[in-house]
Order: C-alpha cells, then sequence, then structure tokens
C-alpha cells in the first residue's frame, strides 16, 4: 500500500514535471486537466449519478450488469470528453498545435485521476490497515446502521486483500492514464484541426465509453489479470489512434 500510495502520487506529478522541464509544456495546461477532471467527472458526473441512480430507474440500473455498463461507460464518456472539448477549445485555444499540449492536457486530467482516485485512497488505506494492525479499530464501533456497516464491511476487505490484487490496482490506474493521453490527443486533434478533424471528438465519447463498459462487462468473466491484460491493450491502441491522429495532420507534424 506504500508503495502504491508513493507511484500513485509521484507518477503524475512526475509525468508532469517531465513534460514541462524536457519539452517546455505549460503547467497552466496540466492544472487545466487536472481542473476540469475534478468538475467534469467527479462533481458534474457525480451529481448526475445521484440523480440516476437514487431516482427511480437507480435499482433496475444497477441490477443489471448490461445496464449499469453501459450507464457508467456513456455517462464517463459524455462527461469527460466534453470537459476534454471545451477546455481545450477555451482555455488552452493559444497553445501551438503540436503534440506537447494534447499530451500536457493528458497528464493533467489522466494524473488528476489517478492521483484522488489511486494515490490518496491508498494514503486512506494504509492509515485505516496500521490501525487494523495496531488494534485501534475500536474508534469505529459508535458508528450505527449502514455508515457502521459499511466500514465494517472496508475493514473486513483490507484484513484479506492480497499484495496481488494491490498490483492489479496500480496496473489499471496506468492504463487509465495511457486511455487518458490518447484521448486526449484525439480530441485536441478535433479541436484543433476542424473540419475533416471533428469526427473525432464522438469518436473519443465512444471509445471511453466503450473500454469503460467493455471493463465492467467482462469483470466476471475473465481472471482479473486476463482483464487487466485487455485494458492495456485498449488503452495503448487507443494512445497509439491519437498518436497518429496528430502527427498525420498538416501542422501538428
Amino acid at each position: 500500500m506504500a508503495v502504491n500510495a508513493a507511484l500513485g502520487i509521484l507518477i503524475p506529478v512526475g509525468l508532469a514535471w517531465w513534460l514541462v522541464r524536457k519539452y517546455q509544456a505549460r503547467l497552466s495546461t496540466v492544472l487545466i486537466g487536472a481542473g476540469t477532471f475534478i468538475v467534469f467527472a467527479m462533481v458534474l458526473e457525480g451529481l448526475m449519478h445521484q440523480l440516476v441512480l437514487k431516482g427511480p430507474h437507480g435499482p433496475a440500473i444497477l441490477g443489471n450488469t448490461l445496464w449499469y455498463a453501459l450507464y457508467g461507460g456513456i455517462a464517463a464518456g459524455v462527461f469527460e470528453e466534453t470537459g476534454r472539448f471545451l477546455s481545450m477549445k477555451f482555455l488552452i485555444r493559444r497553445e501551438p498545435s503540436t503534440l506537447i499540449p494534447g499530451l500536457a492536457y493528458g497528464a493533467g486530467h489522466g494524473g488528476a485521476e489517478m492521483l484522488v482516485i489511486f494515490g490518496l485512497t491508498m494514503i486512506s488505506n494504509l492509515v485505516v490497515s496500521l490501525m487494523i494492525n495496531t488494534g485501534h479499530t475500536d474508534v469505529f464501533s459508535t458508528l450505527q446502521g449502514d455508515a457502521g456497516a459499511q466500514i465494517q464491511a472496508a475493514l473486513d476487505q483490507l484484513r484479506t486483500l492480497a499484495p496481488y490484487t494491490l498490483i492489479m490496482g496500480l496496473w489499471e490506474r496506468l492504463s487509465a492514464l495511457i486511455l487518458h493521453l490518447g484521448l486526449s490527443l484525439i480530441v485536441w486533434t478535433a479541436v484543433r484541426r476542424g473540419g475533416k478533424y471533428g469526427w473525432l471528438f464522438p469518436a473519443a465519447i465512444v471509445l471511453h465509453a466503450a473500454v469503460d463498459a467493455g471493463a465492467v462487462l467482462l469483470q466476471k468473466s475473465v481472471s482479473m489479470a486476463v482483464l487487466e491484460m485487455i485494458i492495456f491493450i485498449a488503452a495503448s491502441a487507443v494512445a497509439s489512434a491519437g498518436l497518429f491522429s496528430v502527427t498525420q495532420s498538416d501542422d501538428c507534424r
């Protein structure tokens, strides 16, 4: 957990530092990418999940794997890619039409996801695990009802958590970061070139939705290692497509 926590913070920060230091990427572009993820994925998409999943149709969606996969994938694709498109079009439109701004934005967007969802979660898990190992979990005994049940379930999960699962979690976050870099390059090309490249924006939504939905649908069909391999291959394919889209546009060479 300590290693994952460190890597969950150092990898996105190190990637951003490398792009800024070596390739003169703008730090503001990285920060805009991070801010866009927080606003569109964590806040706006989160609000929609609250409305939909706790609404009258929520039980039907949560109770059907196919519907849940499609709903989650489409929601992530629409919110994150729309946020990506708007930020690139209005906040970093003065950036040069080269590879670096797209990568810098992707490092911020995907890096924020890795840092918040993975790095900070690992820190929280590490603290609770130390409390378990030192016998200080009685602080949670005062919690009653749903809150108490959720805490107990989390404690039980940490007690039985295997190192193998943690390794798979890190691999998943690396794949997600690669996916965000690729999607950022695809949308960057759509924004900067427009015209015949405009279709790349809806294509990014579809690709994002397909990867997320596919991961949910495959969870119960294949082993964790096979699932992470499939996700890694899909993310690498999207990244390759993004790189190809940028290098093929005339003024992005």
